[in-house]
This record gives structure tokens, C-alpha cells and sequence, in this order.
């Protein structure tokens, strides 16, 4: 140690002579931190101003697709197969099916079939079975179906292309193979129907859940909404991500709060039918909590992700971009980047929850103004 001249110099510097040189050498963080440059004063003002603002439009953007492809569910596909049934019945000789209608009956069989076994599920049975559990359970119950959530949203668009893939087939068949492409329709019709019927009841047990925690006067919301939020921060932003899937994970987030969109519907819904003296306010309070809550998760994750993959902003305003020309129909250069969205599951909840609402408030008059009331309540809901 006495031939090591670093220790013979510290040995060598009085107190007095090594405070004053501290006080006179400049930064006194120097010893830990470096000096900056333009392009992490940018970085910095990337990550606070520039990118939240953009990562929200796109995932606004991406929650407005969505609803589109929600209410062309719930009305045009709808109207299609009618008119459909009506061209096959006033037609004098059979037609087969185009390509576009047998996928519009598959779609539409999932739904009624969905809506017809929610139908049958006892929601305060279920209410009352999570009620009983403590805050910690609920936790990990909403975790366990928010990862089931993302199962099947993962697996739920492959089935459903596989539907559409064999009714492309049995459309375009030649006779001789037709007995094959019908089975093969089936099997896939099948499959598809069980797939979203499960994923019907993962979001209906998820939006009881997070009823029972709004509903509850022991801040279990609040509770959920930390521990699961902080979670998901801890799970995605400390991990290398590329482009690719960042971009992913922005589309995940759309449907996400889609979804949760769909719960609170769920949970207003309830409120109607079943909350006694006034309950709006509080009901007002809870959701702009969870989207409060939620919208500043969503800006710190993709915020942090981007600092520490190095993705400048303008990635975001590129991602917006594709997502407009996937609105427009026009062809992009990876069919991977499209907002992959299967509203089945979540069509199904909601008719499930606002039926007994429409039950209850349309009141018993003549037909038309039956009619007047179910526009009216379709067009608030």
C-alpha cells in the first residue's frame, strides 16, 4: 500500500487543502454524474412533453377504432345477415353464400349463442361470491382474469381468421370438395364460438369484479388500481422492447381501455337497476378515477419505454399513421402493425348487462313509442 503513489498523494493533501480545492472544482455531483449535452436535454423533453401527449391521441385514436368496429358488430352485421336471409328466401333457386355472408353468420351465431348463455348466468350470484373476498383477493383475482383477458385477445383473431379462412374456402369450393370445406366450417364455427364464449365470461367476471370494488366503502378501487397499475408498470418498463413492439403494446392499450370502457358501462348498468338513494356522484367519481388512473399509467409506461429503448416521439406519430391507413382500408407494408380487435366477446357483456336495463326503463306503451324509447336508450348507451 505505501508503493501505490494514489495513496501516498491522499496521505500527502491536508483537510483544509482538499475542501478548498472541492469548493473551486466546479460541480460538486462531478464524482457521480456526467455532463449533459443537447441530446439529453432532449431526451429529457421527449420523455415529460413530447411523447405523452402523442402516445394518449394514439391510444384515443386507437379506443375510437375500436368502438367503431364495436357498433358495426351490433348494427351493420346485423342488418347484412337479414338482408342475407331475405335475398335466400325471395330467391327462386339456391345461391351459395358469398364469402362475406357465411363470415357475418358465423359472427352472428357467436353472439346470440354468447348473449344466450350470459343470459342464463346469475350475475348477483357471482357479485356476492367476490364481494366476500378481501381486498388482497380481489387483487389477484382481477390480475389472474386481466391475464386470462390477454390470452384471448391473443388467440381469440387467429381463430376467428381461421373462420373466416374456411368460409372463404367453402364459398369458393368446388362441388366435389364441398362435404369438405362445410365439415371444416364447422369445426372452426365451433371453435371460434368456444373461444369467445370463454372470453365472454373472462370480461363479465373482470367487470363484476371491478363493480364490487367500486361498490365497496373500504377503498378497495383505490387499492386495485395501485397495486395493478403499479404492476404493470414494473412488468413492462423495465424490459428491452423494439419498435415492433412497442408498437404492439400501444394496441394493446387501446382495447384495453375499451375494455374498460365496457366495464363501466357494466357498472353503471347495475347502479340503475339496483342502487338505492343517490349514487351518481360517487359512480361519476370512481370512473373518471380508473380512466384518471389508467390514462397516467399508460403516459409513465410508454414514457419510460421509450427513454430506455432510445424511441424518439415521431415513432408514436408513425404509429397514428398506420392506424389511419388501416381505418382507410389502405394496404401497409406489414399486416403485423394493424390494431387486431374481436368485439364478440365484449358485444356479448354489454347486451348481456343493458337488457334488463331496457326491461326496466321502456316503458309499457303502444309499439311505436316502444320503439322511440329502445332508439332513444341505444342512442344514450
Amino acid at each position: 500500500m505505501a508503493d501505490d503513489p494514489n495513496y501516498l498523494f491522499s496521505v500527502g493533501k491536508s483537510p483544509m487543502k482538499y475542501f478548498m480545492e472541492e469548493m473551486f472544482s466546479g460541480n460538486s455531483l462531478r464524482s457521480t454524474t456526467t455532463l449533459g449535452n443537447e441530446k439529453e436535454r432532449e431526451r429529457v423533453y421527449d420523455t415529460i412533453f413530447r411523447l405523452p401527449w402523442r402516445c394518449e391521441l394514439l391510444i384515443d385514436v386507437g379506443f375510437f377504432v375500436c368502438f367503431d368496429s364495436f357498433l358495426s358488430l351490433l348494427t351493420i352485421m346485423p342488418a347484412r345477415v337479414l338482408m342475407t336471409f331475405w335475398r335466400l328466401l325471395n330467391a327462386r333457386q339456391f345461391k351459395r353464400p358469398s364469402a362475406a355472408e357465411l363470415s357475418d353468420f358465423g359472427c352472428f351465431i357467436i353472439m346470440a349463442c354468447g348473449v344466450i348463455l350470459l343470459e342464463r348466468t346469475d350475475i348477483s350470484l357471482i357479485y356476492h361470491m367476490i364481494r366476500g373476498q378481501g381486498t388482497i383477493k380481489l387483487y389477484v383475482v382481477y390480475n389472474v382474469l386481466e391475464i386470462f383477458d390477454k390470452l384471448c385477445q391473443s388467440f381469440n383473431p387467429d381463430v376467428l381468421q381461421t373462420l373466416f379462412n374456411s368460409a372463404d374456402g367453402l364459398a369458393n369450393s368446388q362441388p366435389e370438395n364441398m362435404s369438405f370445406w362445410i365439415w371444416r366450417y364447422i369445426y372452426d364455427q365451433g371453435l371460434a364460438l368456444a373461444a369467445s364464449i370463454v372470453h365472454s365470461f373472462i370480461l363479465l367476471a373482470q367487470a363484476i369484479t371491478l363493480s364490487t370494488c367500486i361498490v365497496a366503502h373500504n377503498n378497495a378501487l383505490l387499492a386495485l388500481l395501485v397495486s395493478n397499475n403499479f404492476a404493470e408498470i414494473k412488468s413492462n418498463v423495465f424490459k428491452r422492447y423494439s419498435k415492433d413492439n412497442i408498437h404492439s403494446l400501444v394496441y394493446f392499450d387501446s382495447v384495453e381501455r375499451f375494455h374498460i370502457s365496457a366495464f363501466v358501462l357494466f357498472v353503471l348498468a347495475q347502479n340503475i337497476l339496483e342502487a338505492e338513494g343517490p349514487w351518481f356522484e360517487s359512480f361519476l367519481f370512481n370512473a373518471l378515477l380508473v380512466y384518471f388512473c389508467e390514462m397516467v399509467i399508460d403516459i409513465i409506461k410508454h414514457s419510460f419505454i421509450a427513454k430506455f429503448n432510445d424511441i424518439k416521439p415521431i415513432a408514436y406519430s408513425e404509429f397514428l399513421e398506420d392506424l389511419c391507413k388501416q381505418t382507410l382500408n389502405l394496404q401497409t407494408e406489414d399486416a403485423k402493425k394493424n390494431l387486431t380487435f374481436v368485439p364478440l366477446a365484449p358485444a356479448c357483456v354489454v347486451i348481456r348487462v343493458l337488457t334488463p336495463v331496457y326491461a326496466a326503463l321502456i316503458p309499457c306503451n303502444p309499439l311505436p313509442w316502444r320503439l322511440f324509447w329502445i332508439f332513444l336508450l341505444s342512442a344514450i348507451t
